[in-house]
């Protein structure tokens, strides 16, 4: 990281409005996904897989993980437009997989929007490939 002093920490209640404006501002936010929910629902799971990347007292990163015994999930990766290409996006998941690692998770898996190649190609450049899986879901 370029000169950026970043503290990674688990999220906590506080950081609520700036975790889900940072949300707002990355474009992770769908009609289908409601951020408050999915951080009420993230924190009856393994909240300690959901972190947050302050500079300062501001949240500029999160990430939130999952691992269910056989596979580990990333999700809402984001970083402040103004701190993205700098290495943090790629320090956040570094920080995740190291707690994924000390769990015996084996493999990871994400789910990325087909048309969103830059954030393919990032993902690549960290050693995830395409498998060669059908991806569906149902929601409740």
């Amino acid at each position: 990281m370029k000169n950026i002093n970043i503290v990674v920490r688990p999220y906590q209640e506080q950081d609520e409005e700036q975790v889900i404006e940072l949300w707002h501002n990355c474009g992770l936010v769908v009609p289908w996904n409601h951020p408050r929910k999915d951080i009420w629902l993230k924190l009856q799971v393994q909240p300690e897989l959901f972190l947050i990347g302050l500079v300062e007292t501001q949240v500029i990163a999160t990430i939130m993980a999952g691992y269910e015994g056989h596979r580990g999930w990333l999700n809402y990766l984001a970083i402040a437009p103004e701190y993205q290409r700098q290495g943090i996006g790629q320090y956040m998941v570094e920080q995740v997989i190291t707690k994924l690692k000390a769990m015996n998770c084996p493999k990871i898996n994400l789910q990325i929007r087909t048309f969103n190649t830059s954030v393919i190609k990032f993902y690549e450049c960290l050693g995830f490939k395409i498998d060669d899986v059908v991806s569906m879901g149902k929601r409740l």
